[in-house]
């Protein structure tokens, strides 16, 4: 806003008031006089425009940005610790509260699923905690342990909320009018849940108090039948709906489900550059369609509109085009054309829960 008071052009300003008569050139004793208060005056202007900015939530640092969203009861989402299903053999181990390794990442037994079957906190917080590749190295010896292996994310966890991402939220903030169970409330209290990337909601759809929620996780993926059973008891749990004693209000009797991989087959027809064929770069043409996938399945939630006009769902669209740009950023790939999905040459809209995923890529 004050960029352009520079202090140069504030000592034009000054030099400006005094009388012609006067001698004003550089290195006489007005000039001289005159420069450091300029300069003073400029830091002034620096420090005015640096308050301006952090006195608005669009343009805030984010330390002024948080204090802002405080006075809306906002705070940025803290970095999450994964809950991760692990397999053990024997049956008949007992590994509850033993800590194991996995590369540089450690992990701590909490809960006995099954025979075999445990549940792992990561001991860091974030995403680093999001994986299921390798074995598990006890970090103190277990006596009669035959192997440990993670099989499963239940609970991705999360990094702490970026500042963009925080400053979209508290924004939005003045225009949801989250209140009483209605969609964007339960949107806001289901979204603020940790593994949490994505919900639907789906008010009356049984008669009258009944919601059906849907969820992705912050992987933008369908979340593991555990993962369901949580939310399910944080916002309406079984043995006790429509009571209230989750976060869904009293007389709401609250369904939740997670949304499902619908795999895409697809077939390609690309022109590569002399010596290289389809086997030579098939992790590369998979690697774009599944950042593609990625970033369509962001967009999923975005597929429910509510306002109080119209409620209406429909599902993502993944687009032939899409794919066809993105594998033409690969260096060896000359030419895209005539690209299926499911052996159609339409683009492909999925149903209202469905994730895009890869199924079998063939050229």
């Amino acid at each position: 806003m004050y960029e352009n008071q520079t202090e140069q052009l504030i000592e034009e300003r000054m030099l400006g008031r005094v009388p012609a008569s006067r001698d004003k050139r550089e290195g006489s004793i007005i000039y001289d006089s005159t420069m450091p208060a300029s300069i003073e005056l400029m830091m002034l202007y620096v420090q005015l425009d640096w308050y301006i900015k952090q006195s608005f939530g669009d343009t805030a640092d984010r330390e002024y940005l948080v204090r802002l969203a405080l006075e809306r009861g906002l705070e940025p989402y803290e970095a999450t610790y994964a809950i991760i299903k692990g397999y053990f053999t024997p049956s008949t181990i007992d590994v509850l509260g033993k800590r194991f390794s996995l590369d540089t990442i450690n992990y701590v037994v909490t809960e006995k699923v099954s025979n075999n079957v445990f549940l792992l906190q990561c001991e860091t917080a974030g995403v680093v905690g999001n994986t299921i590749d390798g074995q598990l190295i006890p970090i103190e010896y277990i006596q009669g342990l035959e192997s440990a292996t993670l099989t499963e994310v239940t609970i991705p966890g999360e990094d702490e909320e970026d500042t963009e991402v925080f400053r979209q939220r508290y924004l939005k903030s003045f225009n949801n009018n989250a209140y009483g169970g209605n969609i964007a409330d339960y949107r806001e209290k289901v979204d603020a849940i940790a593994g949490v990337g994505g919900v639907k909601v789906y008010p009356v759809w049984q008669g009258g108090g009944t919601v059906r929620v849907v969820f992705m996780t912050s992987e933008y993926k369908p979340p593991s039948a555990e993962f369901v059973d949580s939310i399910q008891t944080t916002i309406d749990p079984i043995p006790n709906q429509g009571l209230g004693i989750g976060i869904a209000p009293i007389g709401h009797i609250v369904t939740v489900q997670g949304a499902q991989n619908s795999a895409i087959n697809i077939g390609l027809n690309l022109t590569f550059a002399s010596g290289y064929t389809f086997s030579d770069l098939q992790d590369d043409i998979q690697t774009v369609i599944d950042n593609y996938f990625s970033e369509l399945n962001q967009s999923w939630p975005d597929t429910q509109i509510a306002t109080t006009e119209v409620l209406s769902n429909v599902g993502l669209i993944v687009r032939i085009s899409q794919i066809e740009s993105r594998l033409l950023t690969i260096p060896q790939v000359i030419d895209a054309q005539d690209t299926t999905l499911n052996g159609t040459t339409d683009n492909l809209t999925l149903g209202t829960d469905e994730l895009a995923v890869r199924g079998v890529v063939s050229g």
